[in-house]
């Protein structure tokens, strides 16, 4: 194995303040061999380019613009541009703990893998709505359980807020598709098709920041239920029973609804004790009750939203013979 040079590639589209703070705990990074920073200005209207410019002393920063062709392609662009041999792939709304590359440094070197996938959590600065979001989205109990686990090497789903990839992994498969969301899991299923694994490095968390509100979140999720059809098809290997629990949850909790209504009370009790444990769980490992609480509504947002993009795409993916391009235009970005 040659010796291991980092780049780190960002794409950021309009959001020059949290380039600001990513930067911020790079500067702060327990690392003391040279590593690169791409950032990739896709399209912007409100440009990071003076915000780069303020770390250029500190930093060793690339810093590109180019047309929108979403988060995807610029990642590949980035990496295109990058000098490194292996690149890390960040979303702009993360900040990095002062461990993280060398943690990603000892487990590449311990033990090399092409492609690894690293974990978010929250941070202490994190508003509720925020910590919330983060439960249900990376809770084993939820659907943060569906991408793999930590015994697996080879069955984990990076995601690409906190990614890595070889050089050689990127020209092997050409990195990204246009498909947005979806494009990490898609990215992974071709790496595991050209024989290389995947692991997750469990200590090499980014704070994920996910500045969303409740209906940008809701329109979030409903995207991945309709991408994740589409992903089946594509690669159907990697389906899973499990990619349907939300919308039986969705439309079980419905009809239990109605047959409580009619006198039978064992089905609405059994979501409950479900809801229950969501509570105390949110509530043990983020130590307040409002984010508790906060985590069973962002629970059904995501359930409902995620169920009905999933029950939706999966009847016209499978049922209508088209191409999910012309199906859902707006779930596909157009290359440069």
């Amino acid at each position: 194995m040659e010796q291991l040079s980092f780049s780190f590639v960002v794409p950021v589209y309009n959001r020059p303040d949290e380039i600001q703070e990513l930067l911020d705990t790079m500067v702060q990074l327990d690392f003391d061999k040279a590593f690169e920073i791409v950032i990739v200005e896709d399209g912007s209207e409100l440009d990071s380019e003076s915000v780069v410019q303020g770390f250029s002393k500190r930093l060793n920063i690339a810093y590109h613009k180019k047309g929108n062709t979403g988060p995807g392609d610029s990642r590949n662009y980035g990496m295109e541009k990058a000098k490194g041999n292996y690149f890390i792939i960040l979303d702009s709304d993360c900040l990095l703990p002062s461990h993280y590359l060398k943690e990603v440094e000892k487990q590449l070197l311990r033990d090399f893998v092409h492609c690894f996938g690293g974990p978010d959590a929250a941070h202490e600065s994190f508003s509720d709505i925020q910590k919330s979001i983060d439960f249900v989205m990376t809770s084993f109990l939820t659907t943060g359980g569906i991408r793999g686990n930590k015994r697996s090497i080879d069955r984990f789903q990076p995601r690409s807020f906190n990614m890595g990839i070889s050089r050689k992994v990127f020209e092997k498969t050409g990195g990204f598709g246009n498909i947005h969301p979806g494009e990490d899991p898609d990215l992974t299923f071709r790496i595991w098709e050209q024989g290389y694994k995947t692991r997750l490095f469990d200590q090499a968390f980014v704070y994920h920041k996910r500045r969303i509100d409740w209906k940008k979140f809701h329109s979030q999720v409903k995207k991945f239920g309709m991408v994740r059809p589409i992903l089946n098809k594509w690669h159907p290997r990697t389906s899973k029973l499990t990619y349907w629990f939300p919308t039986f949850f969705s439309v079980g909790f419905a009809l239990s609804l109605v047959l409580f209504v009619l006198g039978a009370k064992w089905p609405i009790l059994i979501f409950a004790a479900y809801i229950f444990l969501i509570f105390i769980s949110a509530l043990v490992l983020r130590k307040s009750a409002k984010v508790a609480f906060y985590a069973v509504l962002a629970l059904f947002i995501q359930f409902f939203g995620y169920g009905y993009g999933f029950l939706k795409s999966t009847i016209l993916v499978n049922f209508i013979g088209r191409k999910p391009e012309s199906i859902f235009p707006k779930l596909f970005f157009k290359r440069a």
